[in-house]
C-alpha cells in the first residue's frame, strides 16, 4: 500500500513540514510567550486542517475510512490532553520561561513525528505478520487503562529519567538558561543548557505515550496512512492546545477517567476483533461520548466546589531551573 500511494506520503510529508516551517519561520520566529488567544486561533486552524483533511479522505476513500481517521484523530488528540499536563510538570519543574517553552514543543513534536512514524510502521508490521499480536496489544491497552484508573500519583519526577541521567553524565549542563539556544560555549567548551534537557525530557515522555496511543489507533484501523495521517495531524495542534488548555488544566478533574476508560474500551474492542467487530460508526460514538461525560462532570464539578483552578502555564523562574 505504501510502495503503491508512494505520492500520496510524500505529498502529505511535504504539507506537514511546510506548516512547520510556516509555523516556526513566519508565526513564531520571535519568540514570545504565546497567549491564549492566540493559543486558540491556532487550535482552531489545526483541527480545521483535519476536518478538511477528513473531508478529502471521504471524497478519495469513502466514508468507512473517513470515520476511522476521524476514529484515530479523536483518539489520539484525546490521549494527548494527558501529555499537556506533563509537558506542564515538566516545564514547571525545570522552570521554563514562557518565552522558550514553544520553541520546546515545536522541536519536540517534530522529533516525536520521526519516533511515531517507527512505532506506526513497526506496529502495523507486526499486526500483519503476526495477528495474534493484536490480542498482546488489547490486553496491554487494558491493563493501562486499568493502571490510569487507579493512579494516584499524578507527579512528575524528571531526576529519575534514566535517559537524562544517561544524557547528564555524558553532556555537562549550564546552570541557567542562555536565552533559547540549546547549546552554548563557555570557556570553549560545548555545554548543553537547561532548555535541552528539558527538550531530552520532553521526547522522553513523548515515548512513553507512543506505547500507549499507537496501538489504540490500530485498535479502529490498520491501513498505514491513515493511521499515521490521523496521528501527525492531532500531534502538529499539540503545542496550541497546550498553551490554550494548560492553565484549566485543574478544571479537568475526571479526563484521566475517560482516558482510562477509552483506552480499555479499544482494548476490548481489539480482543474481540476476530469474535464481533465492532463497526468504526459505535466506536467513534463511545469515545466522543466518554470525552463529552467527563467534561461535563468535571465542568458541574468546578462549579460545585466553587474554586478557581489556578493558571500554572508560565511559572516563575525559580534561581536554579536544572536541578
Amino acid at each position: 500500500m505504501i510502495s503503491g500511494q508512494i505520492w500520496l506520503w510524500i505529498a502529505f510529508n511535504l504539507f506537514v513540514l511546510s506548516m512547520l516551517a510556516l509555523d516556526l519561520g513566519v508565526f513564531h520566529r520571535k519568540a514570545h510567550a504565546v497567549r491564549v488567544k492566540e493559543a486558540l486561533a491556532w487550535s482552531a486552524v489545526w483541527i480545521s486542517l483535519a476536518l478538511l483533511f477528513a473531508v478529502g479522505v471521504y471524497v478519495w476513500r469513502g466514508p468507512d475510512t473517513a470515520l476511522e481517521f476521524l476514529g484515530g484523530y479523536l483518539i489520539e488528540k484525546s490521549l494527548s490532553v494527558d501529555n499537556i499536563f506533563v509537558f506542564l510538570m515538566i516545564f514547571s519543574y525545570f522552570s521554563v520561561p514562557a518565552l522558550y517553552q514553544h520553541r520546546v514543543l515545536f522541536w519536540g513534536i517534530l522529533g516525536a513525528l520521526v519516533m511515531r512514524a517507527m512505532f506506526i510502521a513497526m506496529g502495523v508490521t507486526l499486526i500483519e505478520r503476526f495477528h495474534w499480536i493484536i490480542y498482546v496489544f488489547g490486553a496491554f491497552l487494558i491493563l493501562t487503562g486499568v493502571k490510569m484508573l487507579l493512579r494516584k500519583d499524578q507527579d512528575v519526577h524528571p531526576e529519575r529519567n534514566p535517559v537524562l541521567r544517561v544524557f547528564r553524565r555524558i553532556m555537562p549542563v549550564t546552570q541557567t538558561y542562555d536565552g533559547g539556544r540549546f547549546l552554548t560555549r563557555q570557556n570553549g567548551r560545548l555545554l548543553a543548557t537547561p532548555l535541552l534537557v528539558v527538550l531530552v525530557a520532553v521526547e522522553t515522555t513523548d515515548v512513553i505515550f507512543a506505547v500507549d496511543s499507537i496501538p489504540a489507533i490500530l485498535a479502529i484501523t490498520t491501513d498505514p496512512f491513515i493511521v499515521y495521517s490521523s496521528n501527525v495531524l492531532a500531534i502538529l495542534g499539540l503545542r496550541a492546545l497546550y498553551f490554550a488548555l494548560a492553565g484549566l488544566m485543574p478544571m479537568f478533574h475526571y479526563l484521566h477517567y475517560a482516558l482510562a476508560a477509552i483506552l480499555v474500551f479499544v482494548g476490548i474492542k481489539m480482543l474481540l476483533a476476530d469474535l464481533y467487530k465492532i463497526s468504526i460508526g459505535p466506536a467513534l460514538g463511545v469515545v466522543a461520548g466518554i470525552l463529552l461525560l467527563s467534561a461535563i462532570a468535571s465542568v458541574l464539578r468546578s462549579r460545585s466546589v466553587k474554586t478557581v483552578a489556578p493558571s500554572a502555564a508560565f511559572p516563575g523562574d525559580r534561581a536554579n531551573p536544572c536541578p
